[in-house]
């Protein structure tokens, strides 16, 4: 079978539950029948799609899976797309990859069409269950590209990050083992599927190992608390900002009711917590109401998971613990020695079959990217006491919030095209429940009323929730050094005043 490893690992699976939801449950050789039909479609007259780009705009579920399964058997590449995304926002990703079809369903239909009408895309939706299928398929080397995920970096337009087969391969093989997944596993998958934590550390753990997933559109908290409540699940994995939800909201049940959940919380084998830093101060909230010790790690989309607290082991509060299986990492002092001792502080630098690829037609980023083989994170960590603990990005244009990597000049950029702003700068100010939210100080052209809820009214219109501003600052100028550089320490100070 001339088919990525996560797909020939299906047939062994059979007829093992993949999906469970509302609507039925849907096995393993479902999602070869299904991917197989999709493949047919897209491959149309030809043989191999030979790494075209094909975008997907699915919710969580059987037909996600089945959507992403497809595209790789017929050869292609998948680009997944924000489900809340705006149009431009859309556009930039199917422009820059160059993508040639897009797979939807039936709901996300009307929100893309006259996009991809306008840019001569075609749509493709999922195949009728009696669709035909094809005996030849493409041979599918494991060192082709797979998937591009769009990221936000230090530049103002995310970076579509391009990962192989192989590479998607070491993530989830580093994961199973570290985490000791197995066909028993139930796991809610409620995270969004155009970021690596839901794509890798949840669907795609749980299929390679045989286990099942219940898939939800969002994180619907009073349906999955029931499901808690049914032992439904053996894993749980959510960003910081859930955990706190979860915390505020059980904290205000009485004792009694509080019970049954935080007890069933606690039965679980494993929950995880990542995409965002975890404050110690969470992690020790949910330890007392539940009796379960958070397991916090450290990833990113170019490297997928590099770092973890151990599965059997000490669960240290403020820590990501120690190198993943396959992950090689060194610390680099900002004079470019490496650093062999602990309590010193250097730039994580990453090596491993994980590391994507390259930065999807920058050739001269996707070099800057790189030191000697190493990857260079950005990211700054200690090690203390055997263990990693993050310290901070090198840049201060990434803001964290609930989860997402947010970029600050991305976001700078539309604001630059409201009327009434002549300058901006956008930093991200800590919160306790989005672990970062978006600030933003002004310059306006003019000595006019400048609100908050209007600025964000406007912003829904060119951003996604995420990226809207949630503080606002209006000053007679922006604090700059003696280049003429905006100083964005600065503009926290000025908040905190």
């Amino acid at each position: 079978m001339n088919m990525p490893a996560l797909i020939k690992r299906a047939v062994v699976h059979g007829s093992a539950p993949a999906f469970v939801s509302s609507e039925g449950t849907r096995t393993y050789r479902d999602l070869m029948e299904h991917s197989g039909r999709l493949a047919h479609m897209l491959l149309g007259e030809s043989m191999d799609l030979k790494e075209a780009r094909i975008g997907m705009l699915i919710s969580p579920g059987f037909q996600y899976a089945a959507a992403q399964w497809g595209v790789w058997r017929a050869g292609g590449v998948v680009v997944p797309l924000c489900l809340s995304a705006t149009e431009s926002e859309w556009e930039y990703a199917l422009s820059n990859a160059s993508v040639s079809g897009v797979v939807i369903a039936t709901e996300t239909l009307p929100g893309i069409l006259p996009l991809c009408q306008r840019l001569g895309i075609q749509v493709f939706e999922m195949p009728p269950e009696d669709a035909s299928q094809r005996e030849e398929w493409p041979v599918i080397d494991a060192n082709r590209r797979a998937m591009m995920l769009y990221t936000s970096g230090t530049t103002s337009k995310p970076k579509g990050v391009v990962t192989t087969h192989a590479n998607i391969q070491a993530q989830i093989e580093g994961l199973v083992k570290a985490w000791e997944w197995s066909a028993e596993d139930r796991i809610p998958l409620f995270l969004p599927l155009h970021h690596i934590h839901g794509i890798i550390n949840v669907m795609s753990c749980a299929l390679w190992s045989g286990a099942s997933i219940e898939p939800f559109t969002r994180f619907d908290m009073a349906a999955i608390l029931d499901r808690v409540r049914a032992d439904a699940y053996s894993l749980f994995m959510a960003v910081p900002t859930i955990y706190v939800k979860l915390i505020h909201y059980l904290e205000g049940l009485q004792e009694a009711e509080r019970s049954l959940f935080t007890e069933a919380f606690g039965r679980m084998r494993l929950m995880v917590s990542g995409s965002a830093a975890l404050p110690a101060s969470v992690h020790a909230q949910w330890s007392q109401l539940t009796g379960q010790r958070l397991l916090e790690r450290y990833g990113m989309t170019e490297i997928g998971m590099a770092l973890s607290n151990p599965y059997q082991g000490e669960r240290r509060p403020g820590s990501v613990g120690v190198p993943l299986p396959g992950v090689r990492l060194r610390l680099q002092g900002e004079a470019g020695d490496l650093i062999a001792e602990e309590n010193l502080p250097g730039e994580i630098q990453v090596q491993g079959p994980a590391v994507f690829s390259e930065y999807w037609d920058q050739p001269e980023l996707t070099k800057d990217a790189f030191q000697d083989g190493w990857f260079r994170t950005g990211d700054m960590a200690v090690l203390e006491r055997g263990y990693y603990r993050i310290m901070g990005r090198l840049s201060v244009d990434i803001i964290k919030s609930g989860g997402y990597k947010l970029s600050a000049l991305e976001i700078e950029a539309v604001l630059l095209e409201h009327p009434n702003i002549r300058e901006c700068a956008v930093i991200g100010l800590e919160d306790a429940t989005w672990g970062e939210i978006v600030a933003v100080a002004v310059v306006v052209t003019e000595p006019t009323s400048f609100e908050l809820d209007s600025l964000q009214e406007w912003c829904r219109q060119r951003l996604s929730v995420y990226k809207t501003p949630r503080r606002l600052l209006v000053l007679d100028a922006l604090p700059r050094n003696a280049m003429g550089k905006v100083t964005k320490p600065a503009v926290s100070d000025l908040f905190k005043r």
